[in-house]
């Protein structure tokens, strides 16, 4: 049994009191008595009982019937009528206050005792009801799609907020009205006026679309097809489902539809930035490619430069030594090829095959590299040792590319050499070049006693445009790692022992040659 705290609005007090001992045995408490509707309400109002037991004829100017429905509609609290009258009127007018159960004296403490319980229990389940209705009610509200609720007649009993923004209507104003009036809606391409999504689920059951996209037309224009001409309205994705009661059969229908303009907006601006991002992704590798060719194209000119000014001193000559002349002009015309060769090798880089593949004498390529740059190398008075196999090691590939990638380990070398003293006087310039084989690999090992490289450059110097020179470019060290991993490589740098950076080509080779 649910014990409760009761309140007994009576004025005959021998019945309050007989009442007020029944309820005591029964294991209520009575928190109050009454004889007046309006002391009634002022009682419930400060003591807030679980029940009210009341009595319809009270003394004073308001009977138990209007008391009921003050305390009803201010708090909420279940009432129970006592009363010796039952005709129709005034069993009419106490329906009308919802009251929980119905007393006819004189009653017997069993028939009060059930009639207590059930409405006790009642009201527990109301108070439940009412707890689930406002939290389905809050989260409808609180959601962003626009939800209409509608009854079996496809008319509006409910919309959200979000529902009242995209249609123009309030709820108030929606509530009883035809959805087809509240959400006018066409199609999106054709403009042709669309039926109202829930008589189409309501009609068609389990057969209806599951959603469907159409434009929705803003409250108070003329017809929908003159609106749609004006291509006014919103576009939306509508989802509508049937309520189904227990019986299997619709007593209403849920519309929930979503505004799609911020979506397309953004799918648009994707679609923008993505064309964006390719665009610049082929400018950043024009770029690159502009400034490969840049760099390794700049050695051969700069020798094509030194040799032509060389001929031009000879014959500048009274007599000039034309054989000498013929050398230097030889020279001229293979480092334009050279030149050449570079613009294709680079070209083919950038679609990452070998321009010319075939099977290449490293240690010779070597020899031959260090023969083109000798004149760099004594200019900046660099001490070349080597350490290389006599059996050639045999490596496939472009032998343009990999001359390119020797060439541009020794010339960063140099240049790393040339950076002035910290300590003062004239630093020791000493490169180191050795081959080795390993199994079915090969090392070629880059030494030289510059200053080093940081760790913390150790990654960074093998990106494009990453350079620690004042007019570097920041491609010789991309260019080469490149190179080596087309040619199934890696390239790594590392601390020297005696000072300096130690770069490190490990390529497949040729086991006894090709």
């Amino acid at each position: 049994m649910i014990a409760a705290r009761i309140l007994i609005v009576e004025d005959d007090r021998i019945v309050a009191r007989d009442i007020q001992h029944q309820l005591s045995r029964m294991g209520h408490v009575v928190v109050g008595m009454s004889a007046s509707g309006e002391d009634a309400v002022r009682q419930a109002c400060s003591q807030q009982p679980d029940l009210v037991l009341m009595d319809i004829r009270l003394e004073g100017e308001m009977d138990g019937i209007e008391a009921a429905r003050r305390i009803r509609d201010a708090h909420r609290i279940p009432i129970i009528f006592l009363t010796a009258y039952a005709n129709d009127e005034v069993v009419h007018r106490a329906s009308l206050t919802e009251p929980f159960g119905y007393l006819l004296k004189p009653f017997e403490e069993p028939q009060m005792r059930t009639v207590i319980q059930m409405a006790l229990y009642k009201h527990a389940s109301d108070t439940r009801l009412r707890l689930s209705e406002r939290r389905y009610a809050a989260t409808l509200a609180s959601i962003r799609d626009g939800v209409i609720l509608c009854n079996r007649d496809g008319r509006v009993d409910f919309m959200n907020r979000a529902a009242e923004t995209m249609t123009g209507w309030t709820a108030a104003e929606a509530a009883g009205q035809p959805l087809s009036a509240v959400f006018v809606v066409v199609d999106e391409e054709t403009q042709q006026p669309l039926e109202d999504f829930s008589a189409v689920v309501l009609r068609s059951g389990d057969f209806a679309p599951p959603e469907r996209q159409s434009r929705l037309l803003p409250r108070g224009g003329d017809d929908a097809a003159g609106q749609a001409g004006g291509g006014a309205g919103i576009v939306v994705e509508e989802r509508c489902s049937a309520i189904i009661d227990d019986r299997g059969e619709p007593v209403g229908s849920i519309l929930v539809f979503r505004d799609l303009t911020q979506r397309r907006r953004i799918a648009e601006a994707l679609r923008t930035a993505q064309a964006d991002l390719a665009h610049i992704g082929r400018l950043t590798m024009m770029g690159e490619l502009a400034a490969a060719v840049a760099h390794e194209v700049n050695q051969p000119l700069m020798a094509i430069v030194t040799n032509a000014g060389t001929c031009l001193q000879h014959l500048s000559q009274p007599q000039p030594d034309l054989d000498k002349t013929r050398m230097v002009v030889e020279r001229i015309v293979r480092d334009a090829q050279r030149a050449g060769d570079v613009v294709r090798s680079i070209r083919a880089l950038a679609r990452r095959t070998p321009v010319d593949p075939g099977w290449v004498d490293v240690s010779a390529l070597i020899a031959d590299t260090l023969e083109l740059v000798r004149a760099e190398l004594r200019h900046a008075r660099v001490t070349v040792e080597t350490d290389l196999r006599a059996e050639p090691p045999w490596v496939h590939g472009d032998r343009v590319q990999l001359q390119q990638l020797v060439l541009n380990l020794v010339m960063n070398a140099v240049e790393a050499m040339s950076a002035p003293s910290t300590t003062g006087g004239l630093p020791e310039r000493r490169l180191r070049i050795a081959t080795a084989r390993d199994g079915d690999t090969m090392r070629i090992v880059v030494e030289d006693s510059g200053p080093g490289i940081a760790e913390t450059d150790v990654d960074a110097i093998f990106r494009a445009f990453y350079t620690t020179k004042p007019d570097g470019l920041g491609m010789g060290l991309s260019i080469s790692r490149s190179i080596v991993e087309l040619h199934g490589g890696r390239l790594t740098v590392m601390p020297a022992a005696a000072g300096g950076s130690m770069f490190e080509v490990v390529l497949p080779v040729a086991p006894g040659g090709k």
